[in-house]
């Protein structure tokens, strides 16, 4: 994860480039299992930091949400509305949806994993096509 990271903030210098035109690069990993087991919460936000919380340089951060561990009684916004799909998007019935998948959205994202498990080959295709978009993205905005 971290070098990953390292990786795209490095990648947006070329050879001469000065430093100051480094963007932050922010990474999100959702992660199926949990990477930290003595933790409680779900989401885990690291940063260029000394030990009084001092930043070294603003450039961005890695971000971990571990599905396991999110829970909620009621989703209510964004962010547990796409954490929730994340988890048990595969168990849910696209003609059966509970009331918080009924947005345009949460609708789409059903039929694009649908189509997804149909066609598992075109599935990693369109993965590594999006990674790639995502890195641009990241790249380009930063």
């Amino acid at each position: 994860m971290v070098y990953t990271w390292c990786d795209i903030i490095s990648q947006q210098l070329q050879s001469g480039h000065d430093y100051s035109l480094l963007k932050p690069v922010y990474s999100i990993w959702l992660l199926a299992e949990s990477l930290l087991p003595g933790e409680t919460d779900y989401a885990h936000e690291y940063k260029l930091q000394n030990r009084q919380g001092r930043t070294l340089a603003d450039l961005g951060g890695i971000h971990l949400l571990e599905l396991k561990k999110f829970t909620a009684e009621r989703i209510e916004t964004e962010e547990q509305r796409w954490l929730q799909f994340f988890k048990e998007g595969e168990q849910l019935d696209e003609a059966a949806l509970p009331d918080w998948m009924n947005t345009k959205e949460m609708r789409q994202a059903m039929k694009t994993l649908k189509l997804f498990s149909d066609k598992e080959c075109d599935y990693h295709a369109y993965q590594a096509r999006q990674n790639y978009l995502r890195e641009q993205r990241t790249i380009q905005s930063v």
